[in-house]
């Protein structure tokens, strides 16, 4: 089944891709690899997650934010590499929970990005990842990851 096919399976679609909030592009391409910069949990250019996990958010809503910044990675894949198809493997996973003091669960939390990751992908989604709690996030923000693929 391809990644669009399963996408609707889900009732989940690829939204457009972010633009930079900043000096600096969306993501780069090197040799087979690219890179794409730090993606927040936005829907229609609106966060859909603010807040601190441990605190005003829950786990679980962590999860969806994590699940909301992978959609935006992959749109930012796909502008990059022409389509989903074109991805080869995602080889690293780099996430930041915005959590309370002593917030030792950010793993559970990322995994909402990991999940979504290897359901439309499979072995291709499968990655290396690390999972940091933080102080605070661009705008508030609950999640922020970062991907690097390789295509």
């Amino acid at each position: 089944m391809s990644i669009e096919a399963k996408l609707q399976e889900l009732g989940l679609e690829i939204p457009p891709a972010p633009s930079p909030a900043g000096n600096y592009v969306p993501y780069v391409r090197t040799g087979n690899l690219v890179y794409v910069a730090g993606t927040l949990p936005l829907k229609d250019g609106q966060l859909t997650h603010t807040g601190k996990v441990g605190g005003e958010r829950s786990v679980e809503e962590g999860r969806e934010a994590a699940r909301v910044c992978a959609l935006n990675a992959l749109a930012s894949l796909k502008a990059a590499v022409g389509g989903l198809e074109n991805i080869k493997r995602i080889v690293f996973v780099n996430g930041f929970v915005n959590g309370v003091p002593d917030f030792s669960d950010s793993p559970q939390v990322l995994n909402g990005a990991s999940d979504l990751l290897v359901e439309l992908l499979g072995e291709k989604g499968k990655h290396a990842r690390a999972a940091v709690a933080v102080a605070g996030l661009p705008r508030g923000a609950t999640v922020e990851i970062q991907v690097v693929a390789e295509v």
